[in-house]
């Protein structure tokens, strides 16, 4: 049986990873930055989304079983016991199925723990990908979390020197908006080039150049 693909799988189709693949091979041909796209399904599992969404469709489904369930054996449309087992028991069956769905989950996330879980799973992206070992301290990570619907921009110190984080906001505004339209492959390719041609006057291509890092990762 065939694989579900994950959030991240389906961000983009083939034909739009190969893509943005070949505008990152395009733009770092005029920077010695190491550009790196990266696109996860999720940033973090998000138990309490996960509980929050179980509860809201349990509750309901557990006060009408009990109603028909109670009027069966005689003991009552309202017996708080036998309200709580079935509330019990649909929980424990449906939490797992619920846990692993990021569609559900995302409509019971808190915006700002979202916010804080995806800044963190792109530093440790970054370094788990080591953009922090380039010969020029030039990488960057545009780090995109599917589910959260929120993009990260991560340089390393030679730029993070040179070039103010106000630049980037502008990206990541950009981007965002450009993925929340349905243009999320279009999108990541002007931000790969905005971000290359702010790139190039800090860091011009050198003849010595070598691509260090992924052109563009889905994980």
């Amino acid at each position: 049986m065939q694989q579900k693909k994950t959030l991240a799988e389906k961000f983009l189709t083939p034909a739009e990873q190969q893509q943005v693949t070949e505008v990152v091979q395009e733009v770092e041909r005029t920077t010695s930055g190491e550009i790196v796209p990266m696109i996860v399904s999720r940033s973090h599992d998000y138990p309490t989304a996960a509980v929050s969404c179980t509860v809201s469709m349990v509750l309901p489904l557990a006060l009408l079983l009990t109603n028909l369930i109670g009027e069966r054996i005689w003991i009552g449309a309202n017996n708080m016991w036998l309200f709580l087992a079935l509330f019990a028991g649909c929980h424990a069956l449906l939490y797992p199925l619920v846990k692993r769905s990021d569609r559900l989950n995302s409509f019971f996330l808190n915006h700002r723990q979202a916010e804080q879980e995806v800044e963190k799973g792109a530093l440790s992206a970054f370094y788990t990908e080591q953009l922090n070992k380039t010969r020029d301290a030039n990488g960057i990570l545009l780090y995109i979390s599917v589910m959260e619907q929120k993009v990260w921009i991560l340089g390393d110190a030679g730029i993070n020197a040179l070039i103010d984080q106000v630049e980037w906001d502008s990206v990541v505004d950009a981007l965002t908006a450009g993925i929340k339209d349905g243009t999320a492959a279009d999108a990541l390719c002007v931000a790969v080039r905005r971000v290359g041609h702010i790139l190039q006057t800090h860091f011009p291509y050198q003849k010595d150049d070598t691509d260090e890092l992924h052109n563009l990762i889905v994980r």
